[in-house]
């Protein structure tokens, strides 16, 4: 066994309809001012309605930014900055998808009132320093997993993307509530499900940090997702199958949070950048064309993992045909969703593939870790399988 370190979230709270208990939980931190960060469909959808309410009853002042969007550029995060320190917010509390929840830390970080860095100064990995204000995390889709992760990422040009990695992002609490994502529609539930079960294959395959405790989370997290994913699909009402869905992105979380994402990401990243295609749907795109590439190398993880995914539909066979089955159900899971399966059918260009290759090989952040090393050449005949 290599050394290793793994850092994740002070405490989980795992209960539907926990969401309800967030002012208390924010009273019982000390905080007498508060700043949600959120989105704007949030506050359309009134998710935050009630819980609001308890504020008010608990006498804690609480600010609401919801103008969070998809790939948040820069400016949104300095708006959230703002207020929060006009706010002179003693606890951030982000509440939505893995965007929201991403702005949430930054802002936790930079509105401290002893912060002496912008946001340009702390991009990249262990460049924060300080101290952050308290931070909770309330995620209304089970995907991202940010409520567990030391990572931000910050659109910073029209379609560049730059990352803020420091323990100092690690919440002081996650709070997994199913009854905050029943009402999400099948092709979120279906993207961010997938998002999920990425984040748990890639950390199980990570070549430079993958470690026994991540080992874990993944597997169990891979079960939970994979056991319930077509169950949320089919009833988004199903409040069970939605808390499992929640705990598994969760633990993904946790799991790549120490053991870190690569090449499926790392081909995502310009989809969105480019197309403004949702992540999850990016990494579900890419998924079986960057596994196929890479089971030259780790047919056997992949071995380990099919069972997870299959049961007892799995059929016996080598480790290279164990990874085919594995491929295979997971691009089912695709389109048993009604999601795009192919580039073409998410609106990209055919043209524009040598540009993804190349965009893609910026992402050495993450290709370091994938178990096969990319060339920009076989970045490129990925985007054309997947096209």
């Amino acid at each position: 066994m290599q050394p290793f370190s793994f850092a994740t979230t002070a405490q989980i709270l795992c209960e539907s309809g926990s969401a309800a208990r967030l002012a208390e939980l924010c009273r019982e931190r000390g905080a007498h001012r508060v700043l949600v960060v959120t989105d704007p469909g949030i506050t359309r959808l009134g998710l935050l309605d009630d819980i609001l309410l308890g504020f008010a009853l608990e006498g804690i002042s609480v600010a609401v930014y919801d103008q969070v969007q998809a790939d948040p550029p820069e400016a949104v995060v300095l708006e959230a900055v703002e207020l929060g320190k006009v706010l002179g917010a003693q606890m951030v509390v982000g509440f939505g998808g893995g965007s929201s929840m991403d702005v949430a830390k930054l802002v936790a970080l930079l509105a401290h009132p002893d912060c002496q860095q912008g946001l340009a100064d702390i991009y990249g990995v262990g460049n924060a320093r300080g101290q952050r204000l308290p931070l909770l995390q309330v995620p209304t889709t089970a995907g991202t997993g940010s409520e567990v992760t030391p990572i931000a990422i910050v659109t910073t040009g029209e379609t560049t993307k730059m990352g803020v990695v420091s323990p100092l992002l690690l919440p002081d609490l996650a709070l997994l509530d199913a009854d905050l994502t029943l009402g999400l529609p099948a092709a979120v539930t279906a993207a961010t499900g997938i998002d999920a079960m990425v984040h748990a294959i890639e950390s199980y395959t990570s070549k430079l940090k993958k470690n026994p405790l991540s080992d874990l989370l993944a597997r169990e997290a891979l079960r939970l997702l994979a056991g319930n994913l077509d169950a949320v699909v089919r009833d988004g009402r199903n409040r069970e199958a939605r808390q499992a869905m929640l705990l598994g992105a969760c633990l993904a979380g946790q799991a790549f949070a120490n053991a870190p994402v690569a090449a499926v990401h790392a081909l995502a990243y310009p989809l969105g950048g480019h197309f403004h295609i949702p992540h999850g749907l990016s990494n579900a795109l890419v998924l079986p064309h960057v596994l196929r590439f890479n089971a030259e190398v780790a047919a056997p993880l992949y071995a380990e993992l099919a069972p997870l995914v299959l049961g007892s539909r799995l059929k016996p066979g080598s480790a290279a045909e164990l990874t085919d089955q594995l491929i295979l159900e997971l691009a089912a899971f695709s389109e048993r969703s009604g999601l795009p399966t192919r580039l073409r059918d998410a609106g990209v260009p055919e043209g524009m593939l040598p540009r993804l290759a190349s965009d893609a090989m910026l992402q050495q952040r993450l290709l370091v870790n994938n178990p096969r090393e990319v060339s920009e050449a076989q970045a490129l005949a990925i985007y054309q399988a997947a096209f």
